[in-house]
């Protein structure tokens, strides 16, 4: 009976449930899997680099503290989209959105896409805003009856940085390629985000990924209500209702709970944060980056709480979701150090970049890029390592620039979906394990291999 019952079940769904269940045995917490990381990268600095224990120990150090800048970034990018999202009145508009899917397959497939859409725009709202959205898809089906499996909710919500966000607005390689005086100006000069984000090659990579990756997410999602695990079951703290507020008058006894309290201060710092931002956009021109999102989120939180002591316990409820990153992020950096100044990301570049030819060298590039992220999972750092060596390989090659930059994206943001650096702040939020949605995030990751591939290759530049 429990073989007709396996027959039944569609191939990429059964594949996806077998993927998940192993995972889910073995995949380390993300803390570990940066430990591991960083021990591989120790002894392949030693025996393939050349360099010496000690000075292995010293690149280590000489990286850990390289992303604190970062680390804060992104530590408020959780906390002001978490205060954001969790106002009720942006709470009522996700509650809507989170309503209209009718089963699991639906739902994975709708997170998937909102996901995939906002990563473009920006990988760290994408990053926020897919993740607020999977819990709420969580929330949503569990008080509406309807059987959806919540690891594959998460999974969808962080298929943008897997899939599409470095061929996006806020792609690293792209836009440090287009910025004069970048690093490697001298090797190949500056190149347009027309030769790159805004070429046929990525546009059509970018929208056939969307389509792509909503119909992966929704054949893999389990149809059999016996196969779903609720948010119930992962999470059941997040089906508490959020705090009403109630709609008393707030007492004033205090000339410091006046300020506190008062609405005109928030007004008035709001009004101030609002005039830059429309500078910025408007008369600036300005691009998006980190610290635009989160100036932005900042204060249109604050102008929607206008009482500070409410914006600031907003984020006393948010804060707690981002100890991974603050814990995890200068391991990740010593890990960087250890590849960069070893000379260990050249020399593995080097190694694939040495059998391509001009018609495979954009695979070649992606699965370099791929591999390399393993380790330094920063679009800017992994450039910044690797990337001279790939542009050296494309332009004896007779491969435009930026099309190699393009095929170097897609490997930095493939291999997101198997190292669960960048959803720290997704599993905060969405309250699992890494190994409870990496499964998914890993059998995505397979499939996409026939998808890159074939993309890559055969998509004119």
């Amino acid at each position: 009976m429990k073989e007709e019952v396996e027959k039944k079940i569609p191939i990429l769904e059964a594949i996806g449930h077998r993927i998940s269940s192993n995972v889910e045995k073995w995949m380390p917490d993300p803390f570990l899997f940066a430990v591991i990381l960083t021990f591989v990268a120790y002894l392949m600095g030693i025996f393939i680099a050349g360099s010496s224990p000690m000075d292995m120990i010293i690149y280590w150090y000489k990286g850990f503290w390289a992303l604190l800048t970062f680390a804060m970034q992104m530590v408020l990018i959780l906390v002001t989209g978490y205060a954001l999202a969790y106002h009720p009145a942006v709470n009522r508009l996700l509650v809507k959105l989170a309503s209209l899917p009718k089963n699991g397959k639906q739902a994975a497939a709708l997170v998937a896409f909102v996901s995939m859409i906002f990563s473009w725009i920006n990988w760290g709202l994408g990053l926020i805003v897919g993740a607020i959205i999977a819990r709420e898809v969580g929330r949503q089906a569990y008080f509406r009856n309807i059987p959806v499996h919540y690891p594959a909710i998460v999974a969808a919500g962080y298929t943008g940085l897997g899939m599409i966000w470095h061929w996006g607005l806020s792609a690293s390689a792209p836009l440090l390629s287009a910025t004069k005086g970048h690093f490697f100006e001298k090797l190949y000069g500056i190149i347009p985000t027309s030769q790159t984000i805004f070429s046929s090659y990525a546009l059509t990579l970018s929208v056939l990924s969307i389509i792509f990756v909503v119909a992966v997410m929704y054949a893999i999602s389990p149809s059999d209500p016996s196969r779903c695990k609720g948010i119930e079951h992962y999470a059941p703290q997040l089906l508490k209702a959020e705090e009403e507020r109630k709609k008393k008058e707030v007492k004033t006894e205090t000339i410091a709970d006046k300020i506190e309290n008062s609405r005109i201060i928030g007004l008035i710092l709001s009004i101030m944060g609002l005039v830059y931002i429309v500078y910025y956009y408007g008369i600036k021109m300005g691009g998006l980056n980190l610290n635009i999102v989160n100036f932005t989120f900042l204060f249109i939180g604050l102008l929607l709480y206008l009482r500070p002591i409410e914006y600031l316990r907003a984020f006393y409820r948010a804060v707690p979701a981002s100890s991974g990153i603050i814990l995890q992020f200068p391991f990740y950096a010593g890990i960087m150090g250890m590849i960069k100044y070893s000379g260990l990301g050249k020399t593995m570049a080097e190694w694939l970049i040495g059998i391509s030819t001009p018609l495979t060298f954009p695979v070649i590039a992606w699965l370099v890029a791929g591999l390399v992220n393993l380790f330094v999972p920063s679009g800017g750092g992994e450039w910044a390592v690797i990337g001279e060596t790939i542009v050296r390989a494309a332009k004896g090659l007779g491969v435009p620039v930026g099309k190699a930059i393009i095929a170097y994206a897609a490997g930095d943001q493939w291999t997101n979906l198997f190292q669960p650096f960048w959803a720290i702040p997704l599993l905060g939020i969405c309250a699992v394990r890494a190994r409870d949605v990496f499964g998914y995030c890993i059998t995505l990751m397979l499939l996409a291999t026939i998808f890159y591939a074939l993309g890559l290759t055969f998509i004119p530049y």
